[in-house]
């Protein structure tokens, strides 16, 4: 097999792996860079699979920054079989529609900020294209051996990270063997509220592990509750905004389902909470059309309380004259938007309204990738970016990672026991983690492998 890593390689996005064997063509993720917008789209214009020549794609969850350039695979030719759980499939068009509405958006503001006879970069793909990527998925259940092909079974175990997350395990014939790759997509955390943890899989001939976070340890996920609340506290007492950039899938859930909590107790303040991202209401349905694959916490939650993530005061905003009136809003109130790492979408918006005044909280509750806006709001830049402009960052920036639905040096160390005692592992490799992230799990990692982990770099190809 050769393995070439397009993506998320020494980065912590545009998730993209090619596996060929025998006669096929394989690609594990096919995610957004996200980053310098020039950079970004430079990388996301490019493939370098032969998207036409592909013969299917295995996706581990929707996220963007491992589903966000499956359209653009289209438009570049790919027609294959697109694999991957029911709830992904559900989630994934929801997800790149929204991704399709988000570039047109920003193209309209763009063009009407740009200097004269400047033109705005056009969208890498529309909503025909992600309808006609929709019609290539197929679905399948967790637990159960599918052949894809007479040289290739896949199956799927629950990962843990965001509903319909995946651990892929390949059986694939090649030279009259059967080897087995197991391709993590992003391992979750145990003991976090609303998914079960990450299933144990079987030892096997190649490993494909994130590492986002294997050099780290997350705080436990109770007392960042406390700390969400005390930062709430003191915003409502200051009169200033909380601003929340989330992910709207997995993370803003997770953040309303513990400001649920917090007023089921009688602890959260009466301060007005917004969700300012048009995918809640639909992701919403979706989380209970799936219900077995919430865990049992959420699932006795909803017994005793007609909504779990629904509360006195919480307001879902649906449209876009909404999302403006929140940016001439008063404080104090709290507000939730995407996307995660702040390069688009309607938290920009609310950045850009919010940065320069000292009363106001910026919430981190993810990971940041290098060249985000995220990042330099992270780094508490001096002075920040935002649509071509400079703003001072004066607003108070509280970083809460434990939130994080990634996997932590201690969560890699549980699962890798697992594996090991299962069979161990051949080759492995390391993808979607900054350098120091991926040194540190292949120094653990080393002692569970036959050979040394392989840190690759973007492009790299190895015969294993």
């Amino acid at each position: 097999m050769k393995i070439t890593f397009n993506g998320a390689a020494s980065e912590v996005t545009g998730s993209q792996h090619l596996l060929e064997f025998t006669d096929l063509r394989v690609l594990l993720d096919c995610g957004f860079f996200q980053g310098h917008r020039a950079e970004a789209r430079s990388k996301n214009e490019t493939f370098r699979c032969d998207p036409p020549n592909l013969d299917a794609v295995i996706l581990s969850h929707a996220h963007i920054d491992h589903s966000g350039n499956l359209p653009g695979l289209y438009r570049a030719g790919f027609r294959g079989p697109i694999f991957c759980t029911d709830p992904t499939a559900d989630v994934a068009e929801i997800m790149l529609l929204d991704s399709a509405r988000i570039q047109a958006e920003d193209t309209k503001y763009l063009a009407r900020h740009l200097k004269q006879g400047q033109r705005p970069p056009q969208p890498l793909y529309d909503e025909d294209d992600v309808r006609a990527v929709v019609r290539l998925m197929e679905p399948m259940p967790y637990g159960q051996w599918f052949e894809l092909h007479p040289a290739l079974k896949l199956r799927f175990r629950e990962a843990g990270h965001i509903l319909g997350s995946a651990i892929c395990e390949l059986e694939f014939k090649e030279r009259a063997r059967t080897r087995r790759l197991v391709f993590t997509g992003d391992l979750g955390r145990r003991n976090l509220p609303l998914l079960h943890d990450p299933e144990i899989v079987d030892g096997c001939d190649i490993l494909i592990t994130e590492s986002t976070y294997g050099n780290r340890v997350h705080q436990p996920a109770s007392d960042l509750k406390q700390e969400l609340l005390q930062i709430i506290k003191d915003a409502v007492n200051d009169g200033g905004k909380v601003i929340i950039p989330a992910f709207s899938l997995g993370r803003t859930q997770r953040v309303v389902y513990y400001l649920n909590q917090l007023t089921n107790e009688g602890l959260l303040p009466e301060v007005p909470v917004f969700v300012d991202s048009p995918l809640s209401n639909r992701l919403m349905s979706v989380y209970r059309r799936h219900a077995d694959v919430l865990d049992e916490e959420v699932q006795d939650t909803l017994l005793l309380d007609a909504d779990a993530f629904g509360f006195h005061g919480l307001t879902y905003i649906s449209n876009r004259d909404e999302s403006i009136a929140l940016n001439r809003r008063k404080g104090p109130f709290v507000v939730i938007a995407a996307s995660g790492m702040c390069e688009n979408g309607r938290v920009v918006h609310h950045l850009k309204n919010s940065v320069e005044d000292a009363k106001n909280r910026i919430v981190i509750i993810g990971f940041q990738a290098a060249h985000t806006l995220g990042r330099r709001i992270v780094e508490r830049r001096e002075k920040i970016s935002i649509f071509n402009r400079q703003y001072k960052l004066e607003a108070q920036v509280k970083i809460l990672n434990g939130l994080s639905s990634h996997a932590d040096v201690e969560d890699f160390k549980w699962w890798f026991d697992g594996l090991a005692s299962l069979g161990g592992v051949g080759q492995a490799f390391l993808v979607h983690g900054e350098p120091e992230s991926a040194a540190g799990l292949a120094a653990i990692l080393r002692d569970y492998c036959n050979e040394d982990p392989i840190i690759p770099q973007l492009y790299d190809s190895f015969e294993v």
